[in-house]
């Protein structure tokens, strides 16, 4: 009797069979998995990951294994046009492979099926190359082939070409001829795409900057989610002038000008009802302008204190400060650490019908309505000194100097906060009590900083674990190392960590938003008389301890032993010591 090909037995080799062994299938899934992407005509490890049968790290895995092939992380290669360019971006997409890299006529081709030789075939064929695979994971490598195709396009390589490539070496005569043209070129249509679908791309990723970046051999383009840069596109290198070219004609800046830095600001126009804006800040660099892009959120400004993540009590210092009808609130930290947000959101609370509140910001990021915003702006004479002593005649109740800069900003800001005004701004400082020793560094007398300032917040921003994160188990010694003490070693508690592979909604990294670590600090009459007496930063963080204020390190280890963000993390904007 015949036998039918549904009853023949399927004879498990290669990657099936190494899952199987790793518990990762079990042998009749895997049997099921191969037969139906015979039939379906998918290749096997495709069909694993589409129908989520295994998850494209754990077959990366067992492939390299298998195979010996070396595992790579894909998203951490720079790319190169050049290298990519040496395979036909049809075959790119056919095989979903990548080029990554060439050494002599040896090309190094990043794959998620070994068990597929057709495409290293095909590509060995077209390129008359010796191909080496190395494993990337399916997911992942499927993201980068998307973007790389989208960069790379055939259109883009023809405004790359040997033509314009010259120009950058010619005289300085021809060189006039160029910057005419530079506005021309910066409105071809490949162009304004790429530049329209990069800014699109980042407001729908979350992120808070941009950098477009020009190298001698390579040009890159980096995103800033939440608080971490990553390479987005790789354009090729030959278009950096007419990128930033497109940039500074959509900001309204000097095109022809290319050896000193420019500001400017970009609206986007979303729809009939939204719009965003980005800050612009070019930079001459050795191989081209560098641009970076600031997307200016006015959500921001409408934040609920209750969303930035202060403990209740910090929460209630801060609001307590706020309702004080004059004095001084500082709020410290480095560039990116959320004190805009913090201050709008303080601002926020006070903008009421019977304040009238002015703020002085370089640049003004987001439109407040009911606040009088003023730009400084150096050029004009329009300084922070200049801005508060016209707001002291302006009557007003409530002052915003986006910087203490100076003494006479410093003076000016003092004056105001204990003459009837609250004052609210920021300094660049490790810590709060380091915040009082920088402002007598600057000059003001320690009288008048004990006498106005009544709240000092020194405030970091983490990344925020997705809610796929997993339980960690770390090492007694490593705990009370970072920090933790034994007393709470032994009431017991858990930390979590990103997930490896990540999820959808955090798209495989593991982290999604972030979450504010504050040391909020307000100024206790024992503490008013340490600053009076000449008392230095240690001096003023010991009494903090003493009072019961946690440090940033402190503020750090609750957020991760309250599940909010990783160890990790912690350490890494958060100093041990």
């Amino acid at each position: 009797m015949a036998v039918s090909p549904q009853d023949k037995k399927i004879i498990l080799t290669g990657l099936a069979r190494k899952l199987v062994a790793d518990d990762l299938l079990k042998e009749e899934q895997a049997e099921k998995a191969f037969d139906e992407s015979l039939r379906s005509r998918t290749p096997f490890v495709t069909y694993l990951v589409t129908k989520q049968i295994v998850t494209s790290r754990d077959i990366a895995i067992a492939a390299s294994q298998e195979f010996g092939v070396p595992l790579v992380d894909i998203e951490t290669v720079e790319l190169n046009s050049d290298i990519i360019k040496l395979v036909d971006q049809k075959l790119i997409e056919k095989n979903q492979v990548l080029p990554i890299f060439k050494r002599g006529n040896r090309l190094y081709l990043a794959v998620s099926d070994p068990t597929n030789p057709v495409a290293i075939d095909d590509i060995r064929f077209h390129t008359k190359m010796h191909v080496e695979a190395v494993l990337a994971e399916y997911d992942k490598l499927a993201k980068v082939i998307e973007r790389a195709v989208e960069v790379f396009d055939d259109t883009m390589q023809d405004l790359a070409g040997e033509g314009f490539d010259n120009l950058d070496l010619a005289e300085e005569e021809s060189d006039k001829k160029e910057d005419d043209e530079d506005k021309n070129k910066a409105n071809e249509a490949p162009i304004v795409k790429f530049v329209n679908k990069m800014l699109l791309d980042a407001i729908k990723l979350g992120a808070s900057d941009l950098h477009f970046e020009p190298y001698e051999k390579f040009y890159r383009v980096r995103f800033r989610v939440d608080g971490m840069l990553k390479v987005m596109a790789n354009p090729p290198v030959g278009l950096n002038r007419k990128i930033a070219a497109r940039i500074k004609v959509m900001s309204r800046l000097d095109v022809s000008e290319r050896r000193v830095p420019q500001d400017g600001r970009i609206k986007l126009k979303l729809s009939a009802n939204k719009a965003m804006d980005f800050r612009v800040s070019t930079m001459p660099t050795l191989w081209g302008e560098k641009v970076v892009m600031r997307i200016l959120d006015s959500s921001a400004a409408k934040l609920n204190i209750d969303m930035l993540g202060y403990e209740e009590e910090q929460k209630r210092l801060y609001i307590e400060a706020l309702a004080n009808p004059y004095g001084m609130v500082l709020v410290t930290g480095p560039t990116g650490s959320g004190k805009t947000v913090s201050l709008y959101t303080g601002i926020n609370i006070l903008n009421k019908e019977d304040v009238n509140i002015s703020t002085a910001e370089d640049p003004v990021e987001i439109n407040l309505p009911g606040v009088n915003q003023v730009q400084v702006d150096e050029k004009t004479g329009m300084t922070f000194a200049k801005a508060l002593k016209a707001f002291l005649r302006q009557d007003p109740d409530i002052i915003l100097v986006g910087e203490i800069r100076d003494l006479e900003t410093g003076g000016i800001a003092i004056k105001a906060a204990t003459t009837g005004h609250m004052v609210m701004s920021t300094l660049h400082t490790n810590d709060a009590p380091q915040t009082l020793t920088r402002m007598i560094d600057m000059g003001i007398a320690p009288f008048a900083i004990a006498t106005a300032v009544n709240l000092i917040m020194a405030q970091r921003l983490c990344r925020r674990l997705c809610s796929c994160k997993v339980e960690v188990n770390l090492p007694k010694e490593i705990l009370l190392d970072a920090g933790y003490t034994q007393e709470e070693l032994d009431m017991g508690f858990k930390l979590y960590g990103p997930r490896k592979d990540g999820c959808e909604k955090c798209g495989g990294l593991g982290y999604k938003g972030r979450v504010g670590i504050y040391q909020v600090m307000p100024l206790s009459e024992e503490m008013r008389r340490l600053i009076m007496s000449g008392a230095n930063a240690i001096a003023l963080a010991d009494r903090a301890k003493v009072e019961g204020i946690p440090d940033l390190r402190k503020s750090g280890l609750k957020k991760a032993k309250d599940g909010f963000t990783s160890l990790d993390e912690v350490d890494r904007v958060v100093n041990k010591d």
